[in-house]
């Protein structure tokens, strides 16, 4: 198995920054096999040795899965000169991270952010499956024949077809309609778009769910936790 530094492993639970771990290192409160370590640059295998902090196990991760309640404003990017990126909501030591699909600028709710390149690829295919589903507001009244439309397949203004998408209409107004629109593709401000090509142009948009996972309400805009190990197993493309 690969083996890492110490500090490295520390650092890569999100519990720590590398410099953090390498003062728990040196104080000799980290532990590998029960045995205290002081050598931040000493490499183990994190999934075969027993490694504690002060006598808690770390709860090591051989993948990292982030769930962040995304703010307008950001960026779903990895870096950008000029706006901030959801990157920037993240500890130091989880911005090796990149995001799972993309939100646009103006979006907020649901963003996955891993280093497992396969699993998000894979949540992302529209071959799977995977639904991504999204609460908006918009302006003017939705009706049956918007709920059609999408079920039929939206054909944007560019002569770009759309999959078949579900719209549910929440409430509608004369001045504003809110749904819930579910689609399993993820072109480009699709979801903007399709609305749009309705006559229905987005206020506010926020996804909510991504394949059996809901955006977690206990999280404020802006802030992030880690997923379960049942929620991982539970994204829908297993």
């Amino acid at each position: 198995m690969e083996t890492q530094r110490l500090d490295k492993i520390l650092a890569s639970t999100g519990k720590h920054s590398r410099k953090e771990a390498r003062v728990l290192i040196r104080a000799g409160r980290v532990l590998v096999d029960g045995v205290p370590v002081r050598d931040a640059a000493a490499k183990f295998d994190a999934e075969a040795a027993h490694i504690t902090v002060d006598g808690a196990d770390i709860g090591y991760r051989r993948v990292t899965w982030v769930m962040l309640n995304k703010p307008a404003g950001y960026l779903s990017a990895t870096e950008d000169r000029h706006t901030p990126t959801v990157l920037d909501l993240l500890p130091p030591e989880l911005r090796h991270l990149f995001p799972v699909g993309r939100l646009d600028k103006d979006t907020v709710g649901l963003l996955l952010l891993t280093d497992d390149g396969a699993t998000a690829h894979a949540l992302l295919s529209p071959r799977h499956h995977v639904g991504k589903v999204y609460e908006a507001r918009v302006s003017g009244r939705l009706t049956a024949e918007d709920v059609e439309a999408f079920r039929a397949g939206v054909t944007l203004a560019d002569g770009l077809r759309c999959l078949p998408a579900e719209l549910e209409i929440l409430s509608a107004g004369e001045a504003e309609s809110v749904c819930r629109v579910t689609v399993r593709e993820g072109k480009f401000h699709q979801v903007r778009r399709m609305l749009a090509e309705r006559g229905k142009p987005v206020l506010f948009l926020e996804r909510v769910k991504m394949g059996n996972l809901p955006l977690d309400r206990a999280l404020s805009r802006g802030s992030f936790r880690f997923l379960t190990a049942d929620e991982i197993k539970n994204l829908g493309v297993f």
